[in-house]
């Protein structure tokens, strides 16, 4: 079974310096239809206006995996990390017992484009900490390349929960498969482009939850990004 999500579907609210997208309820955004999918709480697409950004706020009890497609990000905690994420990077939290940060566009031009994705955690009361990656273009290439697990196998970042995040940048004409386990479930988001998933036409920003498919096939129309998330 596959539901799709079309990006004209979701939540958005645009608030000068902010233009954002949720995927799933979220702030001013509800929709009972649509609280989440599995361990996947919040899916937003943000848009951070040049020199703007969010204020010191703080987290608890949640996963949160931010992926830069366009501009800068940069990054303040409680934990006492400073970095600035670029296109192509990473970056993990886990809010765990408490944690407070700030995200903020450092350029005085191009407006900052990333996907802010919250995953409940396995477990309450973590301690909180921060990983960022960036992962090699040729690992990434019409394949499917891990990039989160509960493990952190093959370089990913670690993720306090039973989900494995796979990227891919695929080229037109290009596919890629994965098999899917009894009892799993799985979302793919589209970041770029336009594809297929088992035949269903998907465009940039549409995103679909994945059930009771025994074999996942992503088939390239034009040059694409996607993220798949592999969910118990």
């Amino acid at each position: 079974m596959i539901a799709l999500r079309k990006s004209n579907q979701r939540g958005h609210a645009d608030h000068g310096w902010l233009n954002t997208y949720h995927t799933f309820s979220f702030a001013s955004y509800y929709d009972p239809a649509h609280l989440g999918f599995r361990s996947v709480r919040v899916m937003n697409e943000d848009r951070v206006a040049p020199g703007q950004g969010f204020g010191t706020h703080p987290h608890k009890d949640m996963e949160i995996v931010s992926y830069v497609l366009e501009g800068a990000l940069e990054h303040q905690d409680s934990l006492g990390n400073g970095a600035v994420l670029r296109p192509g990077e990473f970056q993990r939290i886990t809010a765990g017992t408490g944690i407070t940060h700030s995200e903020f566009n450092p350029s005085k031009a191009q407006s900052a484009h990333f996907y802010q994705i919250w995953l409940l955690p396995q477990l309450d009361g973590l301690a909180p900490s921060y990983e960022q990656k960036r992962f090699d273009e040729s690992e990434l290439r019409n394949a499917l390349r891990i990039v989160a697990s509960p493990d952190g196998e093959n370089g990913a970042l670690t993720i306090h929960q039973d989900v494995r995040i796979h990227l891919s940048k695929l080229d037109a004409g290009k596919s890629v498969e994965r098999g899917q386990s009894p009892g799993r479930h799985a979302w793919l988001q589209v970041l770029r482009g336009t594809v297929a998933l088992n035949g269903h036409a998907m465009d940039t920003s549409d995103g679909a939850g994945i059930s009771q498919e025994s074999r996942l096939v992503i088939d390239a129309s034009t040059d694409a990004e996607i993220m798949l998330f592999d969910l118990a």
